[in-house]
């Protein structure tokens, strides 16, 4: 059975509140009905257009995308060892530059530092085929499977930077080895970064959504209505290990971004800065500091050697913007960070002895930016 990273929230009891909901509305109708002319019964086939037009889209969509919705299951080796577990996930194959052939995008955790020989990637319409090779970044958590077949459907990325809070989506996958699931949702939340992953992930800026997505879902498309790939279902939040409406994507564009790499280079190279930063600036902790509001990265440890420490960077500042970009919290700065480019120099304004400051700084390269093997 196919595994998607989980954590612990806490449950709301939304069943109470509903029935106090439809009490007040029941009451509310018969009290009109007591005071004036009885009203006309309502036809039993009525439905609303707007409904009627929303379902009709939700078709027309999953009929678009579905042939491009595939489920993947992998033999991978365990930390290293020789030993061996399965893994079951889902993916969906795109076109991408550069890449000969269709690339089925899914999540590294899905299928690990195994070989093409041990995945199999199993189509809508019943066949498995096997990649040729495979390119993986683990700090974002993304694999791209390689399959030299032109004919496969496919299904457009779109743009991520576009998505807004509260607009629908489908997500598609196979949750507990039920290949070709589709539920729907909305946009809950943007840049969703304060996620506890596995060990490996550290580029974390996702979509969250409260489409039910469950274990097996891992590596499916989070598609919007006009039938563009957004994202890519990575994690769920749940004290069960099921649904609880609380779900993350990688968005697409990073998608994108770390493909390219990949492709091009069979590694991506990241930006680099050598500092340990809290896990989150608490509001006690920003008042003290002179701080108006919960923003920017807090520096806890400068690592010797690192551009940080020949910038002059200082345990307990608070890093608020990079260039004119302003910081929303540690994990923004990393991912700001990773993308620049090593060698470029750049400005930081820090806050530091209850003031804003200026401190310029060269991005190194981040030791684990190296090749990973490119396996035919």
């Amino acid at each position: 059975m196919g595994r998607t990273w989980l954590f612990a929230i806490a449950m709301v009891p939304a069943a109470l509140a509903g029935g106090f909901l439809a009490q007040c509305i029941i009451g509310s109708s018969l009290a009109v009905a007591q005071n004036g002319p009885p009203l006309p019964p309502l036809p039993q086939d009525r439905t609303p257009l707007a409904a009627t037009a929303l379902s009709e889209q939700f078709q027309i969509i999953t009929q678009k995308v579905s042939p491009a919705v595939v489920a993947v299951d992998a033999i991978k080796p365990v930390n290293g060892t020789p030993k061996e577990e399965e893994e079951s996930g889902s993916g969906v194959l795109v076109k991408l530059p550069n890449a000969r052939g269709i690339v089925a995008i899914t999540n590294y955790h899905v299928v690990g530092d195994t070989v093409p020989s041990k995945v199999f990637v199993t189509l809508s319409d019943g066949r498995i085929v096997q990649p040729v090779r495979i390119w993986s970044d683990p700090e974002s958590d993304i694999a791209l499977l390689n399959i030299h077949d032109d004919t496969l459907p496919t299904a457009p990325l779109g743009d991520s930077d576009r998505v807004q809070r509260g607009q629908w989506v489908l997500a598609f996958g196979s949750p507990f080895g039920l290949n070709q699931t589709v539920t729907h949702g909305i946009i809950s939340a943007t840049h969703r970064g304060q996620i506890s992953l596995g060990s490996t992930i550290r580029i974390k800026e996702f979509l969250q959504t409260d489409a039910a997505i469950n274990p097996g879902s891992s590596g499916g498309p989070l598609v919007d209505l006009d039938g563009n790939v957004i994202g890519i279902n990575t994690a769920i939040a749940s004290k069960s290990g099921s649904s609880s409406g609380v779900s993350f994507s990688i968005p697409a564009n990073m998608v994108k971004r770390i493909a390219t790499q990949l492709i091009d280079k069979g590694f991506v190279t990241r930006g680099y800065l050598g500092v340990q930063l809290a896990s989150a600036l608490e509001p006690t902790e920003a008042l003290r500091l002179g701080l108006d509001r919960i923003s920017g990265a807090l520096v806890e440890i400068v690592h010797p050697n690192t551009p940080a420490a020949n910038a002059g960077l200082r345990v307990g500042d608070v890093i608020l913007r990079i260039e004119d970009v302003r910081i929303r919290d540690e994990n923004h700065l990393i991912n700001l960070v990773c993308a620049l480019p090593p060698g470029q120099r750049v400005k930081l304004t820090v806050w530091r002895d209850r003031k804003p400051q200026i401190v310029e700084v060269v991005i190194g390269e981040y030791p684990g930016s190296k090749p990973r093997a490119v396996r035919p």
